[in-house]
């Protein structure tokens, strides 16, 4: 609601300023319209220009604090959740700078509503805004949860900001397995707790600094205990001594031993003091599993002129040269864009519902387009080239997590109709077909040639699933100056 409030805000501000100005005077001949008209384009070329700038507040100096955001007219704090050193870069290239980032509002308590939430960065991008982020005001944050940075030149960052890469090996390669063991402890059942190894007579718990569903995913295979619910960096099912860092699973493994770490014994571990790894254990989850074929069987290249893709753009589906056209093209609307299209259809071959992480009411209403988004990141879509760099990408938001067809004897349960609940039920495909707004990827700036094509659902884990190395198809793509093909797809992990 603050987001519609905000653009409502923005709206009518506009209006009076149109209103005050007298565009629209009968008393006014051509010209003093057209001047005047040329103001009110002013002032919303301001608008949009100021949209995405970044201030960081309660530091010492302009280049530490709080990251602040501006948007639809407001300054807005962003989550710590998933903020790293990644998105830091991205804020502190504003100031030609790098950086680290902070957490738990190190420079002050949040003192406006969180505009961002869940941001996640590749490093490359130009702006804060154009990294994946849950949508415009969608956040259960508190207020001592501000994302922040600290900026500084390079040769000043300070070697304990400096994340040293550690030599990882298997625990199988390091541990005498035959006098180690899991188990799960402080827990209200057998099935939740913090994770403990026990090694040489002594049980200890583990790091929970890059603690995920892949890792957790391992814990409840090892322990016989189904799949894992949730993934927890907390102290609520208690503490011990942490032995164990750096755990990294590819999130197939059949145990914990088969995953990767870099320390054991007398470790270092960053965050939240008291806080270990934790899991919590389920025999019932969703699992989606993407068409390739329909992706294959549907891919083509559509010529689409930019007036025709303006709510797209307020979506961020178009490649950053589109945005800069719009900056600086008075006649932008006129220019043409160049789309690979295609149809992701997925599965729910689990046992048990595809649910959107957020509450409904939590779900970001998006005024263009007139729906709900309940997922702001329910797909991704990367172009890579022969050296793995990623030349191209897109996106799409769960707009309408419907069951649009399921398998004989299956009834449909969720519909998006006036404002349904949304999910997909077991053995019900969600289709988003090639003809939907933002199901594309932006190839206008592409040279023709052989790439990578990737397609990714659920990509961030963030509904628990009973594996992950179905969720994402990578392709090969020839893309010609008249066509495109898609082909040679095979599932792996996001």
């Amino acid at each position: 609601m603050g987001f519609i409030k905000s653009t409502i805000k923005s709206v009518v501000l506009i209006l009076l300023v149109i209103r005050t100005v007298g565009v629209y005077s009968k008393d006014l001949n051509e010209t003093e319209r057209a001047l005047r008209a040329a103001f009110v384009q002013k002032l919303l070329n301001k608008q949009r220009y100021l949209d995405g700038r970044i201030k960081l507040v309660g530091g010492p100096n302009r280049f530490e604090g709080n990251v602040y955001i501006y948007h639809a007219g407001r300054w807005g704090a962003v989550c710590d959740d998933s903020w790293d050193d990644a998105a830091a870069h991205i804020v502190c290239q504003t100031f030609n700078k790098t950086g680290v980032a902070t957490h738990g509002s190190q420079y002050g308590e949040a003192a406006a509503k969180f505009w961002m939430d869940d941001v996640v960065c590749q490093g490359d991008e130009t702006s804060l805004s154009h990294c994946i982020f849950t949508g415009w005001g969608s956040s259960d944050c508190e207020s001592d949860e501000a994302a922040g940075v600290r900026c500084m030149n390079k040769t000043e960052v300070p070697n304990n900001y400096v994340k040293k890469k550690r030599e990882s090996k298997k625990l199988q390669e390091v541990l005498d397995l035959s006098s180690t063991s899991l188990r799960l402890a402080g827990g209200n059942n057998n099935n939740e707790g913090r994770v403990e190894i026990y090694h040489y007579g002594t049980w200890g718990s583990i790091c929970p600094d890059g603690w995920t569903l892949y890792e957790a995913s391992a814990v409840c295979r090892h322990l016989a205990l189904g799949y894992a619910e949730q993934a927890a960096q907390t102290n609520y099912f208690g503490n011990s001594k942490i032995v164990l860092s750096g755990v990294n699973c590819e999130g197939n493994e059949t145990n914990l031993f088969q995953c990767n770490h870099e320390e054991y014994g007398e470790v270092t571990c960053p965050g939240e003091v008291g806080h270990v790894a934790a899991v919590v254990c389920t025999h019932y989850l969703a699992d989606l599993v993407l068409d390739t074929t329909a992706i294959e069987r549907s891919a083509h290249l559509h010529d689409v002129m930019m007036f025709q893709l303006q709510c797209a753009m307020e979506e961020f589906c178009l490649t950053k040269s589109a945005y800069e056209i719009q900056k600086t093209n008075p006649d932008w609307q006129f220019e043409t864009r160049r789309l690979l299209r295609f149809t992701a259809s997925s599965l729910n071959a689990g046992n048990a519902e595809f649910r959107p992480y957020l509450p409904k009411h939590l779900w970001q209403w998006h005024l263009c387009h007139m729906h709900y988004h309940s997922m702001e990141v329910f797909a991704t879509f990367d172009i890579m080239d022969a050296s793995g760099k990623r030349v191209a990408e897109g996106h799409k938001a769960s707009f309408c997590l419907e069951d649009n067809s399921c398998l004989p004897g299956v009834e449909k349960k969720y519909s998006c109709k006036n404002y349904g609940d949304q999910g997909i039920s077991v053995n019900c495909s969600d289709i988003y077909y090639y003809n939907i707004d933002c199901q594309w990827v932006d190839v206008t700036d592409l040279q023709p040639g052989d790439y990578k094509f990737k397609v990714a659902v659920n990509p961030h884990a963030r509904v628990p699933e009973q594996q992950y190395h179905n969720n994402a198809a990578s392709c090969q793509l020839r893309l010609a100056e008249t066509y495109a093909v898609i082909y040679g797809c095979q599932l792996e992990r996001p």
